[in-house]
């Protein structure tokens, strides 16, 4: 009868008859085929293995590829544990699955990779409502692993349309699953994912705005993880039809990585001002078989009760009361057993303020950013170090440059240019040895040396003769404009972040104008969306909301301690010597 035309192209995925052939030739097939015959210890039937033990030993086979092929960290699998309470997290702001007969569900996974949160999520799900409907639905870039999870969803539906739901090619240049809408998403992005390769569709459909998944921004190069964050917000339900809930694991950098008015800050604000975060669970470090560095599960929703609205959890569990200790494989040496993931889920269901959860306002996470001016203060002294500062400036250089084609009218004009220069700088003599801390007097004393000695400068000269004479000096005057307004001094620029809550008047007045009394706001710097001065902001800085100061040590130990050591040192020389 032969196999299906999907289970053909599985095979071909895992270039099976290629893997067959090589172990063939180096006399290795016969080995492999004896390990699995009746009398072997290695049982690896249904019968023996369930399918959650042999999640795990696959996992522990793409550890090993993983570290043999040096891979990024989370590009193949998320760890079970991980997975679970994810999953877990998610479902539960979903109060209406149990108890609902005949309910369906449909789930996403737009970089699916085996296929495992696929089946743990239908697992779960299942284990709430025995009686839901749940259709999975997945992409996955690699055809190795995606050939692997069509293969486990064969498995858990045997008709084969949860197989066929799982699509191949990459989700952010390639969507083939555009037409559908999902109740709920979870993924695991691959950290510090370059899209380069995906560049050109990214860019052309994030130029539609939001009739693309990227009209909220662009995030860096280097790191696509808020991409499929973006397209997974994309991908949900209309909230006044149906609800939707995603959960995604990241690392750090989304949290804040980028400035007000960058693509990430651009996309963190859109997801604040929807409030469509739930929370934010920090995960224990070293859960991972690939990578030791924090992660955090960021949990969405379409539909938020009303306690939640214009609300954010965040949650840390990194605490060692979340975790146990277990033999390394790989970076992972910890994990997130059964029992710890029920004392996680008590806690965020509970909502309670403490140690371990903060609530907070959406705004709470906002700021503006200000640009603070300062006023430019110049001294003017004719000497030789301003004399040579003189000809590094441009339009200084430019007298003696010529763009004529002709060779002999251009050698003239450079002539010409270069006898102007020694001019200028005679006339400049004439103003020697004296301070001036006027920029308007020294202007007027500047134009009456050029005019007694017969020049007739143009403004960019004239400019480039005061930028290069003129010196900083906070006992100077103030530069004005010809309107009489200071003029900022670009060097001495500056930034302020202005929390949304508070008004920009108070917060200057109480943190800027104490130490810079001359400092002023600039007008101009605005909000490309509100048109409000101060560009719009937003950072989740995490680990502030959950440092717990630890004073360091009295004196009086840690010179105890010093003293110990060094005796000891000493006692140990003196042993060398005899």
């Amino acid at each position: 009868m032969g196999f299906s035309p999907n289970v053909r192209e599985i095979f071909a995925a895992f270039n099976f008859d290629d893997t067959i052939r090589d172990l063939n030739r180096v006399n290795l097939l016969y080995l492999l085929m004896e390990r699995f015959n009746e009398k072997s210890k290695v049982d690896l039937r249904p019968a023996s293995m369930s399918n959650h033990a042999m999640g795990y030993v696959f996992e522990h086979l793409l550890r090993k590829f993983n570290e043999a092929l040096n891979e990024n960290p989370g590009e193949h699998f998320t760890p079970r544990d991980a997975i679970r309470l994810m999953v877990d997290l998610v479902l539960m702001l979903d109060t209406t699955l149990s108890g609902t007969e005949g309910v369906a569900r449909t789930v996403n996974d737009c970089c699916c990779g085996t296929g495992g949160i696929l089946s743990i999520t239908k697992e779960h799900i299942q284990q709430i409502n025995p009686q839901a409907k749940v259709f999975l639905y997945g992409q996955e870039l690699n055809p190795f692993t995606w050939g692997i999870a069509c293969a486990d969803m064969l498995i858990l539906d045997p008709e084969g349309k949860d197989a066929e739901n799982i699509k191949k090619g990459s989700t952010l240049s390639d969507d083939q699953l555009a037409n559908k809408r999902f109740d709920y998403q979870f993924v695991n992005p691959p950290y510090g994912y370059e899209w380069s390769k995906d560049d050109a569709a990214v860019r052309d459909e994030a130029a539609r705005g939001f009739d693309g998944r990227f009209g909220a921004g662009l995030p860096r190069k280097s790191d696509g993880q808020m991409l499929f964050l973006q397209h997974f917000i994309a991908r949900m339900n209309d909230p006044e039809e149906s609800q939707s809930y995603i959960g995604i694991i990241m690392n750090g950098s989304p949290l804040f990585t980028g400035g007000a008015g960058s693509g990430e800050s651009e996309i963190r604000r859109w997801i604040f001002e929807n409030d469509w975060l739930e929370a934010i669970v920090a995960l224990p470090q070293q859960i991972f078989y690939n990578t030791g560095i924090s992660t955090y599960i960021w949990l969405l929703s379409n539909r938020k009760p009303a306690s939640h609205q214009g609300k954010v959890m965040l949650v840390d569990t990194s605490g060692e009361q979340f975790w146990s200790g277990i033999k390394s494989l790989g970076s992972k040496r910890r994990e997130i057993t059964d029992t710890h993931k029920q004392k996680i889920l008590r806690l965020v269901k509970a909502r309670k303020e403490g140690s371990h959860l903060k609530i907070f306002d959406t705004t709470d996470f906002g700021y503006r950013e200000i640009k603070v001016l300062r006023p430019l203060k110049l001294r003017f002294e004719v000497n030789a170090e301003s004399l040579a500062r003189i000809d590094t400036q441009a339009a200084f250089k430019n007298l003696a440059m010529s763009k004529k084609k002709d060779a002999a009218e251009r050698k003239i004009d450079e002539l010409e240019g270069l006898a102007m220069q020694d001019e200028i700088r005679a006339a400049l003599q004439t103003l020697a040895g004296k301070t001036c801390t006027s920029r308007d007097k020294f202007t007027a004393a500047l134009e009456a040396a050029l005019k007694k000695a017969g020049l007739k400068l143009k403004a960019p000269v004239l400019k480039a003769i005061l930028a290069g004479i003129g010196a900083r000096d906070e006992t100077a005057e103030i530069c004005r404009d010809s309107d009489g307004n200071p003029e900022p001094d670009t060097d001495l620029n500056d930034t302020e972040n202005v929390p949304l809550k508070e008004k920009i008047e108070a917060y200057f007045a109480r943190e800027v104008r104490p130490h810079v009394p001359d400092a002023w706001i600039d007008p101009a710097y605005c909000d490309a969306k509100d048109g409000q001065v101060g560009k719009v902001g937003y950072e989740i800085p995490f680990n502030r909301h959950f440092y717990v100061f630890h004073p360091p040590r009295p004196l009086s130990v840690i010179d105890a301690d010093l003293k110990a050591v060094t005796d000891r040192i000493l006692t140990l020389i003196g042993g060398l010597t005899q």
